[in-house]
């Protein structure tokens, strides 16, 4: 792509950067991998920086690295006791080393303007469904996505309206996840996201509450 498309896509885009969670497998599907590299790309064609959980193994390489080739900036968070290579690889860009899982996951939403779940396992999920919680209770209102290839994430939403009708989930913050079957796609959805539900407390007193704890971990935006 020359310069000048790169330029042009790059002023729609009102993303820094976009964090990016996704498995240190690679799944047994090549549309998996075809689509941690397309995000890649996607986010490259964009001039947008990725934000990730480090290392180069599984969907997690092939998706920093496609953005790391491209040009863009890579920043990298795992904690200590992961670094070693037989975890995780060799990592590509800035490596943010940090104490433990929860200092990880503030670090990484403190650093991005929005989010994308890839396919992944339970630490995805986790990852996944925290950042989902944190908009839900009115702690940042940075879009959240879900690249949802080949229906992977099709029973996770059939859960999530089934908890909305039965009362669990508010109807208003079922918007908060948004979803889509391509990178590209996906990407147009979280640029055209306007938060449309209630959060439990405003975002200002969340901020209040990050900075009595510590400033390094306030995630607001």
């Amino acid at each position: 792509m020359g310069s000048e498309a790169v330029n042009q896509s790059s002023s729609s885009s009102k993303f820094r950067r976009i964090c990016v969670f996704c498995g240190s497998s690679q799944g047994k599907k090549t549309s998996y991998q075809d689509a941690a590299i397309e995000l890649g790309n996607e986010l490259v064609s964009r001039n947008i920086d990725l934000v990730y959980g480090g290392g180069s193994i599984g969907l997690m390489g092939l998706v920093s690295q496609a953005v790391h080739d491209g040009g863009r900036h890579v920043i990298g968070v795992i904690p200590k006791t992961l670094m070693p290579r037989e975890l995780t690889g060799e990592t590509v860009g800035e490596v943010k080393a940090v104490a433990g899982m929860h200092q990880r996951k503030a670090e990484m939403a403190k650093h991005s303007d929005a989010f994308i779940a890839l396919p992944g396992g339970y630490g995805t999920l986790e990852e996944l469904l925290e950042v989902i919680t944190w908009a839900q209770l009115g702690i940042h209102d940075k879009p959240v996505g879900l690249l949802n290839v080949d229906g992977y994430y099709n029973s996770l939403l059939s859960f999530i309206d089934k908890a909305v009708e039965e009362g669990f989930i508010n109807a208003s913050a079922r918007t908060i996840i948004v979803s889509a079957p391509t990178a590209k796609e996906l990407v147009k959805k979280l640029e055209e996201y306007v938060p449309s539900h209630e959060g439990v407390a405003s975002r200002s007193s969340w901020e209040m509450e990050q900075l009595s704890y510590s400033q390094d971990f306030d995630i607001s935006r």
